[in-house]
């Protein structure tokens, strides 16, 4: 058998539910992870994955891409230049028209316009998962697999018997697990 202990990760990327989403998308790309574990102060509270911010993201659309007819749409229409002068360009027409036609989720991501401003408006505590998937460090990796896979869990947190956070497993991790020592093998 082999422990967990054997195979987590235990220099962690961890974030607060204070942080926002934008936030907390600029360290999972800064640190090129994609979940953390929530912690605030020394207590394990959740977990946020990129996934998470995915559907934040497509659950709560932005600015309605349609708009109404209008009778003044009619021909295109020059507008002054911004040195105010007389000559004009159509381009700037739809500019106006369209100004608020929206962007799409990954525009979203890291837009400042306040229109696309949920991401950093909303916080990690109010979208993180609460219903950690946990094992001590002395559980067998096979263990950890068969928790993880009907959980549809990518990661697995390692907590000791005082309930505080001292590792994380990943699918990854168990991957390599299998490869290189060969687990289930007779």
């Amino acid at each position: 058998m082999v422990p967990l202990s054997e195979i987590m990760a235990t220099e962690l990327v961890t974030v607060s539910p204070d942080l926002t989403l934008q936030e907390v998308a600029r360290v999972f790309a800064s640190a090129g992870i994609s979940g953390a574990p929530v912690v605030s102060g020394r207590e394990l509270v959740g977990v946020i994955s990129t996934t998470d911010l995915v559907e934040f993201e497509t659950t709560n659309p932005g600015t309605p891409r349609q708009r109404e007819e209008r009778s003044e749409w009619g021909e295109i229409e020059t507008q002054p230049l911004l040195d105010g002068s007389d000559e004009g360009e159509p381009g700037l027409y739809f500019t106006e028209m369209w100004d608020d036609s929206g962007a799409d989720v990954l525009e979203r991501f890291e837009s400042d316009s306040p229109e696309w401003n949920r991401m950093a408006e909303t916080t990690v505590g109010s979208v993180m998962t609460t219903a950690v998937v946990s094992l001590p460090p002395g559980a067998a990796v096979q263990e950890a697999a068969r928790l993880m896979l009907p959980a549809g869990v990518h990661r697995l947190l390692v907590v000791d018997d005082a309930g505080e956070l001292v590792g994380l497993v990943s699918s990854s991790d168990i991957v390599r697990a299998v490869a290189e020592r060969g687990l289930g093998e007779a």
